[in-house]
């Protein structure tokens, strides 16, 4: 297929660099499973359409074949008109595009055939007109009209497509500069010295008064046009035809056999190659490309648009995500691509680990000696923040339940962590949270309180600092929205130094036995990931730099295990001692003031 055009409509972006750090994050998070469900769902559709169709009938007196044999030559026509019935074969303006002699589905340079060419479009076509590409093929020596003398009905066959889609608009941009004075002021100056920016800065102060209403549906123009003939020669049983190849296959009446299967092969254009059609338009490029296209290729194009409409349709692929993801396979190095593949599968299993030992850690901790237990609530308002800014980013369910289910675990944690009580004494029921007494009744509470305190004066600095950034610089749809996307940023950047308390509470306390190092492993072999996901995948430069920060906080605490041995004599974790692994349990209750090593 011939590559995409060039020209074609081009997207804008708006914000800083800061504000597109959370959309990249979780761009990078939702790949793995993207790419996952897609082939999941192809490969399911494609054994269960080979296992579950009819069985071919042994009597080949029932079964229908292809009209036309393998390497036949084959003349081709390819008109273009306004009227999607077309039989005005006389019209020579009409004809476009005209090929004889191609072999049919042999796989050689000679069964493939281009032509690039201008097309100058109609006042109907600007005026949100439709126009149709009619291709025909036949026999050589055999005419395509229906009217010619020398016409056979079972030597020509043809297909019509549709060379105008109706899109709907893409919604301008509804972010705006919440404090509005900046961008006026600098309208008027631009305005004072380009007179011709009067009419940009009226359609911009429209923009917004039109987001509220309908959709607005426009014409675009397909670039590309490539006609591929399916290699099919299969002997299909009378009504017992697959049900994904039933609605391509083109039945001849008379003799109950095939035509071969024309394909317009969408596949590869994407959406912003289209080229949106007004009255400014003046020329149209139009490549267009014929060759064979395999069996399994044609169905393999087939099973992934299908698995796309279905992960849109469950709200697990936003639109536009099919097109960035063809995109990947359309412009990456392929030996990237496997790269970044086993990564993602590497990552998910790392992941899911991480996860696991993280659950079973909490859930038979039972003290919180040498543990932070502000950084557990903290970590649980992080997972808030971020969940809120993606759902008022409209993101799909799927990141959205994964996210939600993070945020119901922090805060299953805090119950771990602390005593939670609900106090029912006022006319509203309200939640206390109360410390343990393994956490309040040692050092670890006030070295955690003093770590947090300081700790606390940085980041709140570097919080007010950005978000008055954010609101000067950054345009937002409202303050609410400026408030999540603010906290949402100082979360990826900043949120580091929240695990900067355990490392204090670790210098203090002389010890780290005290930390799940096995879930911290499993975290460290991501946090190595996402250091090659840095170099691979194009990110902003911030939100790069804050995967390696993570590499320096993980580095302090290895330091901190190979600084600080292990007491063999202390509770671990879990409130089993060294001496203990047999299955002795410790009195962990008696224990809870003892000074740690």
């Amino acid at each position: 297929m011939a590559p995409p055009a060039a020209a074609g409509g081009g997207g804008g972006g708006g914000g800083g660099e800061e504000g597109q750090q959370p959309r990249q994050q979780q761009q990078q998070n939702g790949f793995g499973q993207t790419i996952t469900g897609i082939i999941r769902i192809a490969v399911f559709w494609y054994f269960a359409s080979k296992f579950f169709s009819p069985k071919k009938p042994t009597d080949p007196s029932n079964l229908i074949s292809n009209l036309f044999q393998k390497g036949e030559p084959l003349d081709m026509w390819l008109y273009l008109s306004e009227h999607e019935k077309f039989n005005d074969f006389g019209n020579e303006a009409s004809l476009v595009w005209h090929e004889t002699n191609i072999p049919y589905v042999t796989w050689g340079p000679e069964s493939t055939r281009t032509l690039s060419l201008k097309y100058y479009p109609s006042q109907a076509l600007k005026n949100n007109g439709s126009l149709y590409a009619h291709v025909f093929f036949a026999r050589s020596g055999y005419p395509p009209d229906p009217n010619d003398p020398e016409f056979q009905p079972q030597a020509t066959f043809g297909r019509t497509y549709s060379v105008v889609a109706y899109l709907p608009k893409s919604r301008s941009d509804k972010r705006k500069s919440l404090l509005g004075n900046t961008k006026e002021g600098e309208a008027v100056e631009s305005v004072a010295m380009h007179g011709t920016m009067l009419l940009q800065v009226a359609d911009d102060a429209e923009t917004d008064s039109k987001d509220d209403g309908p959709d607005e549906w426009i014409a675009y123009w397909k670039p590309n046009i490539t006609i591929n003939l399916v290699e099919d020669f299969t002997r299909y049983g009378h009504n017992a035809v697959p049900p994904n190849i039933a609605p391509y296959l083109n039945i001849e009446p008379s003799t109950g056999n095939y035509y071969p299967t024309i394909f317009f092969n969408e596949f590869w254009l994407l959406r912003d190659k289209l080229i949106a059609i007004n009255e400014s338009v003046t020329e149209l490029p139009l490549n267009l490309e014929v060759g064979p296209i395999s069996m399994m290729k044609w169905q393999l194009f087939l099973q992934i648009d299908q698995s796309f409409q279905i992960h849109r349709s469950y709200g697990s692929m936003l639109e536009g995500e099919a097109d960035e993801l063809k995109r990947v396979f359309l412009e990456g190095n392929p030996y990237l691509l496997v790269i970044t593949m086993v990564v993602s599968l590497l990552h998910s299993v790392f992941d899911f680990l991480a996860f696991k030992n993280d659950i079973q850690f909490w859930n038979k901790n039972k003290s919180m000696e040498g543990l932070s237990a502000k950084s557990v609530v903290v970590s649980f308002l992080c997972q808030l923040v971020v969940f809120l800014y993606l759902l008022d980013n409209e993101t799909s369910w799927m990141i959205l339940a994964s996210s939600g289910i993070g945020v119901c675990i922090e805060f299953w944690k805090i119950g771990k962590a602390m005593h939670i009580e609900i106090d029912r004494s006022g006319r509203i029921p309200m939640l206390r949270f109360r410390d343990r007494d393994s956490y309040a009744s040692n050092k670890t509470k006030e070295y955690d309180d003093i770590a947090m305190k300081y700790l606390s004066y940085v980041l709140f600095f570097l919080v007010a600092c950005f978000s008055v950034y954010s609101l000067m610089y950054e345009r937002h749809k409202s303050w609410y929205s400026w408030i999540l996307s603010s906290l949402t940023s100082c979360v990826y950047m900043f949120g580091f130094i929240m695990m900067c308390p355990q490392l204090f509470i670790n210098y203090k306390l002389k010890s780290v036995a005290h930390l799940p190092w096995r879930q911290m492993t499993y975290k460290f072999l991501n946090t190595i990931i996402d250091d090659l996901f840095a170099f691979v995948i194009k990110m902003p430069t911030l939100h790069r730099l804050s995967v390696f920060r993570d590499d320096l906080i993980f580095l302090i605490y290895l330091y901190q295990r190979w600084v600080y041995p292990v007491d063999k004599k202390r509770i671990n974790e879990f409130g089993f001692g060294g001496e203990d692994e047999h299955g002795q349990t410790s009195a962990i209750a008696d224990q809870d003031d003892k000074k740690t090593n």
